[in-house]
């Protein structure tokens, strides 16, 4: 089905912008292939929680995670099925776990402390499809990651919904799951694709 649908949208780019190298064309279907894979995947954790009576959670936790997610990247699955399973592990657990726990105030910013470490060393985190070749970029992307984890913090110092600040601190953890080198090196990743590309500018 992907396969067919992948097919059928790269045909009908080449033919509506003939002009477009190889190269280009490669590079809109990774948009669209991701898009497709999110949208997919989404939709089968979302009936998973929906079931498992955890839909809210897990809505507040994707929100607090992809916009972290925007400016510190991270491992991408090279194959769509441990994609999903890796996903669902984590968001559906994420999900009940943002419904049942109460995180004490000391702890919760220890834990922020952990992240904004964790994301101050090793985001972003790039791939293979999508390596951040430039350093200043680079640079860019590390400090608004680095903002986003502080304003989140802040958020849960202003709010006191328990969910809400459980979705913020879980998304969190998960997306430092997501760059650190441990992660890409269990499923065989290459880290620190940039620098395949000798130029570190």
């Amino acid at each position: 089905m992907k396969n067919y649908f992948l097919k059928k949208i790269r045909k009908e780019i080449i033919k509506q912008y003939p002009k477009y190298s190889k190269d280009k064309v490669d590079e809109i279907m990774y948009g669209v292939e991701g898009i497709y894979l999110t949208i997919t995947k989404t939709i089968i954790i979302s009936l998973i929680a929906l079931i498992l009576g955890v839909f809210k959670e897990l809505i507040f936790l994707l929100i607090s995670f992809n916009f972290i997610r925007l400016f510190a990247f991270g491992m991408h699955a090279n194959k769509s099925w441990i994609c999903l399973l890796f996903s669902s592990t984590l968001f559906l657990g994420g999900a009940y776990l943002c419904k049942i726990l109460v995180i004490p105030k000391n702890i919760l910013i220890t834990l922020f402390l952990i992240v904004l470490l964790i994301i101050s060393i090793y985001a972003p985190s790039d791939t293979v499809k999508r390596p951040l070749i430039k350093k200043k970029r680079r640079i860019i992307f590390k400090i608004l990651s680095m903002t986003v984890v502080i304003i989140y913090f802040i958020l849960t110092l202003i709010i006191k919904n328990n969910l809400f600040i459980n979705a913020i601190i879980i998304g969190l953890i998960i997306e430092c799951i997501l760059i650190l080198p441990t992660t890409y090196m269990i499923f065989k990743m290459p880290y620190k694709n940039y620098k395949s590309y000798g130029l570190n500018t």
